[in-house]
């Protein structure tokens, strides 16, 4: 969550934002911060450099989130939660991961540590994330599906 508000900081948007807003956005700072900008012998070319790089992530990272992306994902995200099982998953501070047996693999944002464990310790892993994960926490697919060769 600390990463999410970050980005909406840098960024200034509010909770949710259309895709065109942050485009904008995201063309306005590049430009602004643009390491090209600054010559080489500049104290703050190197800021430039990070702050740019700062910026693609965050750009990457909001669309990823964005409602408009959710929307647009939504069937291959459905089919993936009720019908692939659990291949893997991790917890680290709010941050669950849970890879899929179909190579998918999601990010779910705020998951306590009280929520992972009744998750970690259910019977039916599969059913207890479908009634209280997929669908009550913040998500992104953080990882492409995996192409069998």
């Amino acid at each position: 969550m600390k990463r999410i508000n970050e980005y909406k900081k840098l960024f200034n948007v509010e909770q949710d934002t259309d895709l065109k807003k942050l485009k904008t956005t995201y063309r306005n700072l590049v430009k602004e911060w643009h390491p090209d900008k600054f010559q080489a012998g500049d104290e703050r070319a190197q800021e430039a450099e990070i702050k740019s790089r700062q910026i693609i992530d965050a750009y990457h990272f909001l669309v990823s989130i964005a409602q408009e992306t959710k929307e647009a994902n939504l069937g291959d995200y459905e089919i993936t939660t009720s019908e692939s099982g659990i291949a893997d998953f991790q917890h680290k501070g709010l941050l669950l991961e849970i890879s899929f047996l179909d190579g998918t693999t999601y990010e779910y944002f705020g998951v306590s540590r009280n929520v992972f464990t009744k998750f970690v310790n259910s019977d039916k892993q599969f059913r207890f994330a479908k009634r209280n994960i997929f669908n009550s926490f913040l998500y992104r697919k953080s990882k492409k599906t995996l192409e069998v060769a």
